[in-house]
């Protein structure tokens, strides 16, 4: 009798979000645009790190990788999204979901542990800067990176290896723009007690451990500031660590308001829009807050600018 009530999904539909037709292709252009933004933005800042010797340090070590990750992250969904808002059928097939939906996990848990440890990165600069080049060595910060990526895809193989052994019945329609975890586990239709416990401990883990380690950072930071208070060692705690903190608050401030301020009323609506804050805006505003806020970046931007005029002379 279950095998009667039961059918194999081979696709799913996507509801997007909630756009009137008459926004429909102002929404898209408006999307279209910020998603291409993300794309040379962020292959701007990993071809400036590239190219300009002074940023081979480790801060833009992690940086490059994290400029990766947004493009990365942003490209699992948008040009998916993009599509579907064209069609009159918004689908996607049941592979392509599970792969989506590994790739978000990747890359989303990916941007979290770099930004930890570009929070290391900073409190070891501060808090000793004597000693940076030693304790922040080549080895030491290709170990880090390495070790972000090796976690990252052991957990988001662990839940989508979990998501593969369920079932899924009549209902194929998703509530949201992309295959997110916890809109599919609302289709299943078989047990899915260890896919939960899996997300309240390791995921649970994955996210908050993170964050947890990059207040610590922050907080020895600051009372390391405190100890020895000048406005010179104000400027320069401001300076360093500026990016980060705004980078940090886009990205978790994005979470913690979809997961820790639940809301009973609309929150469908509610997780489709802030899932676009930190899928969308975020990675597209990460090459700004890099590129304007930073010295370094700034004066790699007029280098490689000043490059190609002398060259453009020298042709001409």
């Amino acid at each position: 009798m279950t095998g009667k009530n039961q059918s194999v999904t081979l696709e799913f539909l996507l509801l997007g979000l909630p756009i009137r037709p008459q926004q429909a292709d102002l929404l898209y252009a408006l999307f279209l645009a910020m998603y291409v933004t993300t794309v040379l933005g962020n292959l701007l800042i990993i071809i400036l790190i590239r190219l300009d010797s002074n940023l081979h340090t480790p801060m833009y070590l992690f940086l490059s990788n994290l400029s990766f990750s947004d493009l990365c992250f942003s490209s699992v969904t948008m040009p998916t999204f993009l599509h579907n808002m064209q069609r009159q059928v918004p689908s996607i097939p049941y592979a392509a979901c599970l792969t989506q939906m590994y790739f978000f996990l990747y890359f989303g848990d990916l941007e979290s542990f770099l930004l930890m440890a570009m929070a290391y990165d900073r409190y070891v600069a501060i808090c000793f800067p004597l000693h940076y080049t030693s304790i922040m060595s080549p080895r030491l910060c290709l170990s880090l990176v390495g070790l972000c990526w090796v976690l990252t895809t052991f957990h988001a193989m662990l839940h989508t290896l979990l998501m593969a052994r369920v079932r899924f019945c009549g209902n194929n329609v998703i509530s949201h723009f992309f295959c997110d975890l916890s809109a599919l586990l609302k289709l299943v239709c078989s047990d899915t007690r260890v896919n939960e416990l899996v997300i309240f401990t390791i995921g649970g883990l994955i996210v908050v451990m993170p964050f947890l380690l990059i207040i610590l950072s922050y907080a020895r930071i600051v009372s390391s500031i405190l100890k020895v208070p000048s406005a010179r060692g104000i400027h320069k705690a401001f300076s360093t660590c500026g990016s980060h903190v705004s980078v940090v608050s886009l990205f978790y401030g994005a979470i913690i308001g979809l997961y820790l301020c639940p809301s009973a009323d609309n929150s469908t609506a509610k997780e489709t829009v802030m899932a676009v804050m930190y899928t969308v805006v975020t990675p597209m505003l990460n090459p700004f807050i890099y590129s304007l806020r930073n010295r370094d970046m700034k004066g790699a931007i007029i280098g490689l600018l000043n490059r190609n005029l002398t060259g453009q002379k020298g042709v001409a």
